[in-house]
């Protein structure tokens, strides 16, 4: 599908199959809404599923991979090598997600968008890393789109291997400065409030950072009622294809995770393009980032974890999956108050 397509095909959340769900948690035996948010993200997927069945033991994360060409202005700790680096150690085992997604039964698919050299992971590169936005437009408006497309086209390739949920991901030195601005510009907040220390920044390369962003701004004067034209000016490529892969997983009817802050900018991106599109998201945690809690919010998302994690890569939405599978195991197996030989909870008025 491409991005128009997809954006007609996204509809409002399963109402019938919610209340059913809903009628099924109030019947097991403990006190009504007692399981808190496991119960409300349960109910959630039966309204994205559009059937109160729900199962997520097929599940699958979804890096995307690329470099930004702003790190020249010093606002990383590290060199883009880094990129290529962790890239590449998805698919070994190495990198801290593709450790976790063992440990919780996930597979994990990293896609190459626009990494600055050739990595050994699924390819759809659109250019090596973008331009740096700190002189010129990260991208074109056709990059920015062909980027959210190749998120709708993997979410569409995990539908038809038969995936059940998908968890965002990401890898992209100089992604915590891309984010900060897309964030900045859509929801018309000062830089100073949205951006961070990303991987370790000192508070001199802190300053430089939010000037860097500052400057990119000011220079393209993105136009904060148009996504893709803010993504094209001062975005990164695995921006777009996180909302590309929270446009499609709407369109398709697949639960997809947010996981820290870049992941939420794309979901942020997603909403401004359909804002039907965030009934589809789940949030799993709160990021250390300062735009942490300030994205969700945005996105009208409460998070059940609060770890302080900043890590990227997928972690945090990694981590939500253990919670899924104890409340879906109460969902599933628990009897009801009839079996107890015992009365039902009655909702207080």
């Amino acid at each position: 599908m491409n991005l128009q397509e997809t954006l007609q095909k996204i509809q409002p959340l399963n109402e019938e199959a919610m209340k059913i769900s809903q009628e099924h948690w109030d019947s097991i035996a403990h006190p009504l809404h007692s399981l808190g948010k496991l119960e409300d993200m349960v109910v959630q997927i039966a309204g994205i599923t559009g059937t109160p069945n729900v199962h997520v033991e097929k599940r699958v994360l979804i890096p995307m991979c690329a470099d930004n060409g702003v790190v020249e202005e010093g606002v990383t700790q590290t060199g883009q090598e880094i990129t290529a680096l962790v890239a590449e150690n998805f698919l070994k085992e190495k990198a801290a997600s593709s450790i976790m997604c063992k440990s919780v039964g996930c597979d994990i698919f990293p896609i190459d968008v626009g990494v600055a050299r050739d990595v050994n992971i699924f390819n759809r590169k659109i250019a090596y890393g973008t331009k740096n936005m700190a002189k010129e437009p990260a991208m074109t408006r056709e990059q920015a789109i062909r980027a959210i497309e190749i998120g709708i086209e993997a979410a569409e390739m995990m539908k038809e291997k038969g995936y059940q949920i998908i968890a965002t991901g990401e890898m992209g030195i100089g992604n915590t400065t891309t984010s900060s601005a897309i964030v900045s510009v859509l929801l018309n907040i000062p830089v100073e409030k949205m951006t961070g220390r990303g991987a370790g920044l000192s508070t001199q390369g802190l300053n430089r950072k939010i000037a860097t962003i500052k400057k990119a701004v000011d220079l393209h004067k993105p136009d904060s009622t148009d996504a893709i034209d803010v993504l094209a000016k001062v975005g990164g490529f695995d921006i777009a294809a996180i909302a590309g892969l929270f446009l499609g997983g709407a369109a398709l009817h697949i639960p997809v995770l947010i996981d820290g802050v870049i992941s939420a900018a794309g979901a942020l991106v997603a909403e401004s393009l359909c804002p039907l599109s965030k009934d589809y998201m789940l949030a799993t945690h709160v990021s250390k980032e300062p735009a942490g809690v300030l994205l969700l919010k945005a996105l009208g998302k409460e998070a059940p974890l609060h770890c302080d994690m900043c890590l990227g890569e997928g972690t945090g939405a990694l981590n939500l999956f253990p919670l899924l599978d104890t409340g879906l195991a109460v969902y599933h197996q628990m009897g009801n108050f009839g079996n107890w030989g015992m009365e039902a909870y009655q909702p207080l008025k």
